[in-house]
C-alpha cells in the first residue's frame, strides 16, 4: 500500500473528521446560491446603489451584534458539556435562560436601530430618503429574537439537515424575488425585501426546528427547567459579556468595512468593497460551515480529554481549509481579472463578463484582502478553540488591543492614503489576531495534554 493510499484509509477512518465534513456538506447549498445573488444583484443595481445596499444591511446587522451576546456560542460551550455528562436539567435551564436573554435584546436592539437610522442614512448612506429602508430591513432584528439560541441547539444535536433545509429554502425565497427583480428591472426596494423575507426564514426557522428538538435532547419538560441549575452567575454572564465584547470589537473591524469606507468615502468606493467581499465569501464559502460544525466537536473532545483526536482534527481541518483556500486564492491572482470583470460569457449575441466592467476597481481591493482572509480561513477554528477551553477572555483582550490600533490608523491614515490602505489594515488586523489566537489555543493543548487535566 503506497503512502497516499494509507493516508486515504486513515482519513477515511476519522470518525470526528468525517462528523465534520458530513454537517458542514448539510450547510453548503444555500452558500452557492446566496453567492450567485449577489453577483446578479450587483449587475442590477450599478456600483452605487449596490455600495448604498450593502451599507443598509452591514448598518443593521451590526447594531444586531453590538447587543448580542453571541448565545450560540454560550450554548455549545455550556449545553454541550451538560450534554456529554448526561445532565439534562442543567442543559434545559441553560437554553431556557439564553433564550429569554437574547429576546429582550433583540426587541432593545430594534428600538435603538429606529432612533439610528436617521443618522445612518444622513453620515453614512450620505442619503436621508434611505431612512424607511434601513428601518424595513431592521425587522429582520425581530425576527431573529432567539435565533443564536436556536442554532446553537441544533449544532450540539448535530441537526445540521435542519439547518441545511432552512438555509436552502431561504435562499430560494430569495433567489426567486432577486430573480424577479433583475428580470423587471426593479430596484433597491425589491431588492431589500428579498434579503429580508430571506433573512426571516433563516431567523424563525431555527427557532421552530429547536423547538422540536429540544424534548429529544433535554426532556419533554425542558421547558419547566429551573433556572437555579445554571453555573455559578459570575461565571455565566463574564462568560456571556467577554463573547459580547469579543464580536462587538469584531463588529467594529470585521463586519463594519463597508461603513468605514462609506463614511470616508462614497457608496460607490464601497459598492467596489462590496464586491471585494462578495469575491471573499466565494474563497471562505466552502469552509465556513466547518465553523460551526467543528465547534461542538472540539468541546465534546476537550470535555472528554481526547487530546490525540483533537490535534489530528485541528490537523486535518487546517490541510483541507489551507489546500482549498491556496488554490483559489492563486486561481484569483492569476486569472481573477479575466474570470471575473472581461467580457467573455456568450449571452444573446454579446458578451458579458461575471461582473460588469465597471466594478474592475475591486479587484485591487480583493488581492489585498485574499491574504488576511485566506490566513484567517486556514486557521478558522483558532477563536473556538480558546471558547471550548473557557477562554473567552484571551480573543477579547487580543481584539481590544487590535482594533484600538486598526481604529486608529483608519480614522487618521486611511482619509490620506486611500481606500485600499483600509484593506491593507484589515489583512494585518486578521493576521496579527488570528496568529496570536492560534498559538495560545495550541500552548493550551499541549499543556492540558502534559498534565493529564
Amino acid at each position: 500500500m503506497t503512502f497516499l493510499e494509507r493516508g486515504i484509509k486513515t482519513w477515511g477512518q476519522d470518525r470526528l473528521l468525517g462528523k465534520v465534513i458530513r454537517n458542514s456538506g448539510y450547510l453548503f447549498s444555500s452558500n452557492v446560491i446566496s453567492a450567485i445573488l449577489s453577483i446578479l444583484t450587483a449587475n442590477l443595481l450599478g456600483v452605487e446603489r449596490f455600495g448604498a445596499l450593502g451599507i443598509i444591511i452591514a448598518l443593521v446587522s451590526n447594531v444586531n451584534r453590538l447587543f448580542s451576546f453571541r448565545m450560540g456560542d454560550v450554548i455549545v460551550r455550556y449545553v454541550g458539556e451538560y450534554l456529554a455528562r448526561d445532565e439534562k436539567q442543567k442543559a434545559a435551564a441553560m437554553v431556557k435562560a439564553a433564550a429569554l436573554t437574547e429576546s429582550a435584546t433583540s426587541l432593545f436592539a430594534f428600538i435603538v436601530l429606529v432612533l439610528l437610522a436617521p443618522v445612518g442614512a444622513k453620515w453614512i448612506v450620505k442619503d436621508i430618503s434611505t431612512t424607511p429602508l434601513i428601518i424595513l430591513y431592521g425587522l429582520s432584528i425581530m425576527g431573529m429574537f432567539s435565533t443564536e439560541t436556536a442554532t446553537g441547539v441544533l449544532q450540539v444535536g448535530n441537526y445540521y439537515r435542519s439547518q441545511s433545509l432552512i438555509n436552502f429554502i431561504q435562499a430560494i425565497v430569495t433567489a426567486l424575488i432577486i430573480f424577479y427583480a433583475y428580470l423587471t428591472g426593479k430596484g433597491i426596494v425589491v431588492i431589500l425585501i428579498a434579503y429580508l423575507a430571506g433573512k426571516l426564514i433563516a431567523g424563525l426557522g431555527p427557532i421552530y426546528a429547536a423547538i422540536r428538538r429540544m424534548p429529544l435532547l433535554a426532556g419533554g419538560d425542558w421547558w419547566k427547567a429551573s433556572l437555579s441549575n445554571l453555573p455559578p452567575r459570575k461565571e455565566l454572564i463574564s462568560f456571556a459579556i467577554s463573547t459580547n465584547l469579543s464580536g462587538t470589537i469584531n463588529m467594529i473591524v470585521r463586519d463594519s468595512e463597508l461603513l468605514w469606507v462609506g463614511a470616508i468615502f462614497t457608496t460607490e468606493i464601497a459598492g467596489y468593497y462590496k464586491t471585494a467581499m462578495a469575491i471573499i465569501n466565494l474563497v471562505i464559502m466552502p469552509i465556513n460551515p466547518f465553523i460551526a460544525t467543528t465547534y461542538p466537536e472540539i468541546t465534546k473532545a476537550i470535555a472528554t480529554k481526547m487530546w490525540a483526536q483533537l490535534k489530528m482534527l485541528l490537523r486535518r481541518v487546517t490541510i483541507i481549509a489551507g489546500g482549498w483556500t491556496l488554490t483559489v486564492s492563486l486561481f484569483i491572482l492569476l486569472f481573477g481579472k479575466f474570470l471575473l470583470f472581461t467580457p467573455w460569457i456568450p449571452w444573446q449575441g454579446s458578451m458579458h463578463s461575471i461582473y460588469k466592467p465597471e466594478y474592475l476597481p475591486s479587484l485591487p481591493i480583493l488581492l489585498i484582502l485574499i491574504l488576511g482572509f485566506g490566513i484567517a480561513n486556514c486557521l478558522y477554528w483558532n477563536r473556538s478553540l480558546l471558547l471550548a477551553f473557557g477562554k473567552a477572555d484571551t480573543p477579547l483582550r487580543v481584539s481590544i488591543w487590535a482594533t484600538i490600533i486598526k481604529v486608529f490608523l483608519t480614522v487618521t491614515l486611511v482619509p490620506r492614503l486611500g481606500y485600499l490602505f483600509e484593506a491593507v489594515l484589515m489583512s494585518l488586523y486578521l493576521t496579527v489576531t488570528v496568529g496570536i489566537l492560534v498559538w495560545e489555543g495550541l500552548r493550551l493543548v499541549k499543556q492540558h495534554e502534559r498534565s493529564g487535566s
